[in-house]
């Protein structure tokens, strides 16, 4: 029994006019996923069959994993448009999947009209041989532990197993741009990762602070940023170094201590809106979650985003974290994310940080430094880079700031 894969699209017919548009970028961000595998692709409208030759199977859907835009992928066997075929494979895969005992359910469906039988028929006629032949199986419509699949088409019956799910969402590079502020912690990563599996193109920006915090932080993100690659289309991604050690001084120095984080974070957006604009990139977005940690109250996002009038995208708004962790396991970024490094959010807490901060008082702890400058000198002096999943960039080893190494990179 020679198997392969069926991939099916997920919500993409629901883009009406524009549908032949997310199939083409669909089907070609499947192919640069499949490159590497020795396998042949045949795309039919919103179904992909995929002939897995003599690939693994697990090498293949690790590469599917890969690929947002997918609703599942199924098994499938193929034979000549006969019944007697078409029961003997329906037997045939039972055999191979089916434990004694259990439930099934046949479901078919025939888009070749000229076959003999309709879809009704086919069901009743293939569950009929395979209960004469199979004692031990019983018959569930609504809750089978097992359903197999019977396609009709003018090429031949293809019988398809159980469904495994796909990423969903829509295939990257269909749904804009965004400039995603990473920190390094789990959060930030698996926020990239959902906008990119809707669609969307992400470009990352870091504010590092070497040496007020360690370079190994920054080490992180680009490690971070390296495993998020392998979700994008071309498996690259644009990250932008902002020096920010001037400005986090003088936010220490300058502003009252329950402050210090909301200050802190209205001079990133400013920064982001720059590099943002520079870009023409259209918003920004980062890895919150409401509530989580004081900077992340209601007041605290109202105030914080009174500096700009970008949109702020924060795909993980009302996520759970475990359910976050559980993201961040699944694209192998968890056990980077928790490395013992602080960055610049975390490594100078305030006891007592405000949760409800106001306005004013932002604006009038921001006039006691000169923030104006130091913001337009972070925006200048940011190094931008461009990374892959191969991309060998070990700050550590490079020079001891980070901006030190990066230049050194650069000039490579």
């Amino acid at each position: 029994m020679n198997e392969n894969l069926i991939v099916r699209y997920g919500d993409l017919y629901l883009k009406g006019k524009n549908r032949n548009y997310f199939l083409m970028m669909a089907n070609s961000l499947l192919e640069e996923k499949l490159r590497h595998l020795d396998v042949k692709i045949k795309a039919y409208g919103e179904r992909v069959y995929i002939d897995m030759k003599d690939e693994k199977l697990e090498d293949v859907i690790n590469a599917l994993n890969h690929v947002s835009g997918l609703f599942s992928y199924s098994l499938y066997t193929k034979c000549n448009l006969n019944m007697d075929e078409i029961k003997a494979l329906a037997l045939e895969t039972f055999d191979k999947y089916h434990k004694s005992g259990e439930s099934f359910k046949i479901e078919a469906r025939r888009t070749y009209k000229q076959f003999e039988l309709d879809s009704m028929e086919i069901m009743k006629e293939v569950s009929a041989h395979i209960l004469r032949n199979r004692k031990d199986l019983l018959v569930d419509v609504h809750n089978p532990d097992l359903t197999i699949n019977i396609e009709i088409r003018e090429d031949g019956a293809y019988v398809l197993t159980s469904s495994i799910k796909g990423l969903g969402g829509y295939p990257t590079g269909t749904g804009g741009k965004a400039l995603l502020m990473m920190s390094g912690g789990i959060d930030s990563p698996v926020a990239a990762f959902e906008l990119i599996k809707q669609g969307m193109t992400v470009e990352i920006i870091h504010f590092e602070s070497t040496p007020l915090t360690s370079i190994e932080s920054a080490q992180k993100v680009i490690d971070l940023a390296k495993k998020i690659c392998a979700y994008t289309r071309g498996e690259k991604i644009v990250l932008h170094m902002v020096p920010f050690k001037d400005v986090h001084n003088e936010i220490l120095t300058k502003v009252r201590e329950e402050y210090l984080i909301t200050i802190m974070r209205r001079c990133m957006y400013r920064i982001a809106e720059g590099i943002a604009r520079y870009r023409k990139i259209p918003a920004i977005a980062n890895g919150e979650s409401l509530g989580q940690v004081a900077s992340q109250t209601i007041e605290s996002m109202f105030v914080i985003n009174n500096v700009t009038n970008y949109p702020v995208l924060r795909p993980l708004l009302t996520m759970d974290k475990k359910d976050i962790i559980k993201i961040s396991k699944m694209i192998d970024a968890y056990n980077i994310s928790i490395r013992p490094f602080e960055d610049c959010c975390t490594v100078y807490v305030p006891e007592h940080p405000a949760t409800k901060p106001n306005i004013k008082v932002c604006i009038e702890e921001e006039s006691k430094g000169d923030f104006d400058n130091l913001i337009k000198e972070a925006i200048k002096n940011t190094k931008r880079i461009t990374l892959k999943t191969d991309s060998d960039l070990d700050l550590a080893s490079l020079g001891f700031t980070v901006q030190e190494a990066l230049e050194e990179y650069l000039e490579k």
